[in-house]
């Protein structure tokens, strides 16, 4: 099962008010694209997710007891690779589609007002927002995506707009004849998960961005001290060889002045440590190990240049 499907299993199991299933099954109904068909007008909604099917089924009848709604499989469908199922409402159609602000014809889109007038409500419009046409990538992914799709301008809007009372950052991009509204800040997409009342799969998502942004963390630090290592290493190296410049030009490092005689020991007692580890073993800061450095490298640059040199002042 993909992560969005476990985000929307968790949510078509959640129990919900009166006036929050009125807010959810409207959105569900428009976003699913509800219709109506021939002289009794029955309202049909085509989905392939079954769970869908069933919060649909059982929201109506939590609002409606006495409607009389069905689930059925599309029989023009039957044959393809994805079952699709037809949520069939039969009765009192006009009154359930005016009361949840639902235009089976698709011209008017925009939610009525009493649907949103809640900070419950809008959850839950959004919530079946997401259950009809929504998607979550999962977060073992590298890129984190939400989004929800509408073939409507007017509803990407009003989607928009309720996001943004809830301080989510989200955007619009025109797609496949319509619109996708959509987020990609992990921190949001855990916000909005949890605004629409998916905890469980929220907290997973949370825990493997977590442990995923840890892992990265880690390997930036541990690519940062190779590197570093690398540095040191290349660093000591053109150090030594310096060192054994002068050596082999003078003979015996004693006939350097003392304590560049003893850095130098020093450094090439210990041709792989960095100059504060140096530093440390002579008891002397980095800056006065890196001074000592200098000078033996100007020295060594002035015998291979074949310069005159005088040791005494170096």
């Amino acid at each position: 099962m993909s992560y969005a499907a476990e985000v929307k299993k968790e949510l078509t199991g959640r129990k919900v008010s009166d006036d929050a299933a009125k807010s959810e099954l409207a959105a569900l109904l428009q976003m699913n694209g509800a219709s109506s068909w021939g002289i009794e007008q029955e309202v049909r909604v085509q989905t392939e997710n079954p769970a869908i099917a069933r919060r649909i089924y059982t929201l109506i009848k939590q609002i409606y007891p006495t409607a009389v709604v069905e689930v059925q499989v599309n029989q023009r469908a039957a044959l393809s690779d994805r079952k699709k199922l037809l949520v069939v409402l039969q009765s009192q159609v006009e009154q359930i589609l005016k009361e949840l602000g639902v235009d089976p014809l698709g011209i008017d889109q925009e939610v009525p007002a009493w649907l949103l007038n809640s900070q419950k409500k809008q959850q839950a419009f959004l919530r079946g927002a997401f259950l009809a046409a929504g998607s979550v990538n999962s977060p073992e992914k590298a890129n984190y995506h939400l989004e929800i799709y509408t073939g409507h301008e007017e509803l990407a809007e009003q989607l928009v707009a309720l996001m943004t009372n809830f301080d989510l950052q989200v955007k619009v991009t025109p797609r496949h004849s319509g619109y996708i509204v959509y987020m990609k800040r992990a921190e949001k997409i855990v916000d909005f998960l949890k605004l629409i009342g998916a905890v469980q799969t929220m907290l997973h998502f949370a825990d493997i961005r977590i442990a995923r942004d840890t892992r990265n963390s880690v390997n930036r630090m541990n690519n940062a001290d190779v590197a570093n290592m690398q540095r040191t290493a290349v660093a000591a190296n053109s150090q030594v060889q310096a060192i054994l410049t002068i050596q082999k030009e003078i003979g015996d490092l004693d006939e350097l002045p003392a304590k560049l005689a003893d850095f130098a020991r020093a450094r090439l007692d210990h041709p792989d440590g960095s100059l504060a580890e140096i530093g440390d073993i002579l008891e002397i800061s980095k800056s006065g190990a890196n001074h000592r450095m200098r000078k033996l490298a100007k020295l060594a640059d002035l015998i291979q240049s074949g310069g005159d040199f005088d040791l005494d002042n170096i």
